[in-house]
């Protein structure tokens, strides 16, 4: 019985040192994680590892490059330590200028604004900077440019424009009846379409024939069903091949060729996401070109922009990043299946970039690796 009372008492001893330790370790991390952190040679800004609060708004969306530009500044920022919260208003206007007004009242300390394409947006930027807070926006009205202190990015759009109509026009050796498909009322849109109608005042044997383009949710669908019916207004030998200035146009383009069984008809299009290249690697596919930038580095090159704004340190008034043009037969002689993870093995350079990418960026990536 005495045996059995101390095998008792020692039991009950060694599950209070146990609950001890363990309460112990807690206690331990969780002041580990309160403590002041002095990181060397970081800014003052971000030395006592408190990081920071972002918010990303686009207007547009419903998309697959808006799934990788919201990816991409998501994950730079979180690296950074910072808290990344991002919304899109699927080109619903209201909803989009509902979100910056909101976001304001919610006190972040800075923000990246995509896509805002009108007056008003000026407004709520310069609402925020008001406010104190450091802004970046990407493909946004120029105007923006007014308000001292904000950088706008986009990407090279003159360069996209001319790198995939170039192609257009090699492969067609100057001789085409092409259908257009492009929306007015977007910055980059803009810029793309101006260099559509030099190249077509430069090369006449280019007839556009058809055009059409629509900005909404359900983009693809809508041009599909448009260029199925220029497909029919056009039979073999009328239509020879479609510029199509936004991937949500070229994907709905590409389904209504495949489904008419028109592969004579090439599309020379403008961005790319992994729904693209699974479309343009298909055997059956007429999307021959694609000239994009990686819509991921975008949005992490918009948020290591930001943070050196965070930081009180230079930033441009403007960034135009780099374009690149893909060719089918590139992505088709893959021996595995090509996606936006493995484009660059493809593509030189693709996805990578150390623009704005400072060392003490790389220590704060560092320290809050998971």
């Amino acid at each position: 019985m005495r045996r059995s009372i101390k095998g008792i008492f020692i039991s009950a001893i060694a599950s209070a040192l146990l609950l001890t330790g363990c309460s112990a370790g807690q206690s331990s991390t969780e002041s580990k994680k309160e403590e002041k952190v002095s990181f060397e040679n970081v800014p003052e800004r971000f030395a006592d590892g408190d990081g920071a609060k972002i918010k990303v708004i686009r207007k547009i969306g419903g998309d697959d490059h808006t799934a990788q530009y919201l990816a991409g500044a998501k994950e730079e920022g979180e690296a950074l330590g910072f808290q990344v919260d991002t919304y899109t208003a699927n080109g619903d206007t209201a909803k989009f200028h509902d979100a910056i007004a909101q976001a304001l009242e919610e006190d972040y300390d800075g923000y990246i604004i995509s896509h805002g394409d009108d007056a008003a947006t000026v407004n709520d930027v310069q609402k925020l900077v008001d406010a104190g807070k450091s802004v970046v926006t990407f493909d946004s009205i120029s105007d923006l440019s007014k308000i001292e202190g904000v950088t706008l990015t986009s990407q090279d759009d003159e360069a996209l424009a001319t790198l995939a109509f170039d192609k257009l026009i090699k492969e067609q050796k100057g001789e085409a009846a092409i259908a257009y498909l492009w929306v007015d009322g977007f910055p980059p849109m803009v810029r793309r379409n101006a260099v559509y109608q030099e190249k077509l005042k430069e090369n006449p044997g280019i007839k556009e024939v058809e055009r059409f383009g629509v900005a909404s949710a359900d983009t693809s669908v809508q041009t599909q069903n448009a260029v199925a019916a220029m497909l029919n207004k056009y039979p073999k030998g009328k239509l020879d091949a479609i510029f199509a200035t936004w991937d949500a146009f070229a994907i709905g383009a590409a389904r209504a060729i495949k489904e008419a069984g028109r592969d004579e008809v090439e599309i020379y299009g403008i961005d790319v996401s992994n729904a693209d290249l699974q479309e343009i690697q298909s055997a059956d596919s007429s999307w021959s070109y694609t000239a994009a930038v990686d819509p991921k580095l975008i949005g992490a090159v918009n948020m290591r922009i930001l943070a050196k704004k965070l930081a009180g340190e230079e930033t441009p008034q403007t960034y135009d990043l780099e374009a690149s043009l893909i060719s089918q037969k590139q992505i088709q002689a893959s021996k595995e299946a090509v996606n936006m993870a493995n484009l660059s093995d493809i593509v030189d350079g693709w996805g990578v970039s150390t623009e704005f990418e400072e060392d003490w960026m790389k220590v704060l990536k560092d320290h809050y690796k998971k």
